[in-house]
């Protein structure tokens, strides 16, 4: 059994989560279905379907590198998919990295603990979980607590690393063959996240990094399948790995996985190729569809199955606030008064979107203040004012106007609004030139922070501490703004420290207020987006993630009804 501390009551909650993630709610019984099929495959469009993957190494700090791997490694921690509302649970497992403290299980550690004096967290890692053998990389053995030390001491030492996001870790050390200590200097908030289930919490074994991490070939992980074949910007393909440790219970009996044979991951960047491939099955999931398309496929092909979400992301263009004339408050204070928001949620996404989603989400119970309540100056910049932004301009020394650069990437398919958004700026005498480049170059500027003075995106807001940390922190990787306080920095610190959620809760809530009041992006609404799957693939309620951009535990316990799938033709 393990005991409960007393340091805070997230803390308390990931330790009930570790004793009690093998129970099942009683609901999952109700909810279950038939007995699963063994064999198949899955063709699945991921969330980022357009975006190829980046790299096969998470000492690289690819943001999808979880999405992309998560089949193959395994981490610490993963979502209690037991907790799904499709079982009966509260959650719908939609956001791209926010596991709620009584929704964490533990993945391939078996339980855990935090202790005080030295602050530390103890993990048991399962016993008999292997390693299967990868010609010319490594032969098969078990998982052991040098491995967990290991992935841990290879991403501190990688160049690219995320300035300060170890720096709450003192040392990892192994506890004999199964046990691992985590020594910390200081209580952070993220503890869990950041090594436990986030982007860059693979476990990855000495023998992949000594034979070369990015290289696709040596990819192999504890997970339930393993990499097959990578063909760049088309497809990643895995196989099943027979040596699978881990089970699921269905109907009150407990099921070896994974259930299918292969799954593919399609890449695709052209959107009416990716909406045509799942209305003719060619895809059994496809996890992002807009809302424009679903009415049609409705008509076209009813049988297909949607689960509709809020996009867990701000859409926006940031203005580079070390830039003229977007150092000027004004001038940005100014663009966002010039778009008529309102209008974009009605024309533009048929009132399928709400307007304030960033960088909070409203799922983040506790942490996110709607609209209605903030100060008027938040306010003011959701509504529509081309006179007083005329007015800021001019006060700006900018009454002539002004042109400048936005850079957007070849794999988004917001064209039209971001032409929308730029209609709207020349009514105020601002000329928005767009440059799209591809993926790669893309991010490229922002990681080097060379990108133009306006940079569009759709980012996801992660969770609730990180979401403004990794944009609004001075340093950070994705801040396109370059937004710089010392004020926010400081309070930022002061919030990881704090282990009372209630407390982080209040301290976030007035630095997004904070942030938004320096108008560092203009702020465009965040959509509904649906997932759309066809009937056969069962045991699946259009969960997208079991932790960072990880689906891989969600799509490992999905099975094909292959005689439902013949009869319907496919």
């Amino acid at each position: 059994m393990i005991r409960i501390p007393t340091l805070s009551l997230l803390a308390a909650a990931l330790m009930a989560a570790g004793a009690a993630h093998a129970q099942a709610p009683a609901a999952a019984a109700k909810a279950a279905p038939v007995k699963p099929q063994y064999g198949g495959e899955l063709n699945i469009g991921n969330v980022y379907v357009t975006v190829s993957p980046m790299s096969a190494d998470h000492a690289d700090w690819a943001w999808k590198h979880s999405q992309d791997t998560g089949l193959v490694y395994e981490h610490l921690f993963a979502a209690d998919l037991d907790k799904s509302q499709r079982k009966g649970g509260k959650y719908d497992f939609t956001a791209d990295a926010f596991l709620p403290p009584d929704a964490i299980r533990g993945e391939l550690a078996e339980k855990w603990e935090m202790k005080p004096n030295p602050l530390r967290v103890e993990i048991q890692l399962r016993k008999g979980v292997m390693f299967p053998a990868k010609p010319g990389v490594m032969e098969a053995r078990e998982l052991t607590s040098d491995d967990v030390v290991g992935t841990f001491e290879r991403l501190n030492k990688s160049p690219k690393k995320i300035p300060g996001y170890f720096d709450h870790v003192d040392r990892v050390e192994a506890n004999g063959k199964h046990g691992v200590t985590v020594f910390l200097k200081q209580y952070n908030a993220e503890w869990d996240y950041r090594f436990g289930w986030g982007y860059y919490s693979a476990i990855v074994p000495k023998e992949v990094a000594a034979a070369g991490g990015g290289n696709w070939k040596n990819v192999n992980g504890t997970g339930p399948f393993s990499v097959q074949e990578y063909v760049q910007g088309n497809s990643l393909i895995f196989a099943k790995n027979p040596g699978y440790w881990d089970k699921e219970k269905i109907g009150g009996a407990e099921h070896k996985l994974p259930f299918v044979d292969k799954i593919t991951y399609r890449f695709i960047k052209d959107e009416a190729t990716f909406v045509t491939a799942l209305r003719t099955g060619k895809l059994d999931i496809l996890e992002s569809v807009r809302w424009s398309h679903v009415d049609e496929l409705k008509k076209t092909a009813p049988k297909i199955q949607w689960h509709r979400y809020l996009a867990n992301g701000g859409q926006f263009i940031s203005m580079r606030m070390d830039t003229k004339p977007f150092d000027d408050i004004r001038v940005r204070r100014a663009l966002n008064l010039a778009v008529d928001k309102n209008a974009i949620i009605k024309s533009y996404y048929g009132g399928n979107a709400e307007m304030l989603a960033y960088p909070m989400h409203p799922t983040y119970t506790g942490y996110y203040e709607p609209l209605k309540d903030m100060p008027d100056s938040v306010k003011e910049l959701y509504s529509y004012d081309p006179a007083k932004a005329k007015k800021l301009l001019a006060e700006a020394g900018l009454d002539k106007g002004f042109t400048f650069k936005v850079q957007t990437s070849s794999s988004s398919v917001e064209g039209d609004l971001l032409q929308m958004v730029a209609a709207y700026l020349a009514k105020v005498g601002v000329k928005m030139e767009i440059q799209t480049l591809e993926y790669g170059a893309y991010f490229s500027a922002m990681m080097t922070k060379t990108n133009a003075p306006g940079y569009f995106m759709y980012l996801g807001n992660t969770n609730p501490t990180t979401a403004l940390r990794k944009s609004f922190v001075k340093g950070n990787v994705w801040n396109p703004a370059q937004f710089s306080d010392p004020e926010i920095d400081k309070k930022m610190a002061e919030t990881y420290a704090e282990p009372d959620e209630r407390v982080r809760q209040v301290k976030v809530r007035l630095m997004t207020r904070q942030v938004l009041e320096k108008a560092p992006i203009i702020v465009l609404p965040t959509p509904y987006t649906y997932t759309g799957w066809w009937p056969w693939v069962q045991n699946y309620g259009g969960e997208l993630r079991a932790g960072a951009e990880r689906p891989g535990p969600i799509h490992a316990r999905i099975w094909v009804d292959q005689e439902m799938k013949k009869k319907m033709g496919f």
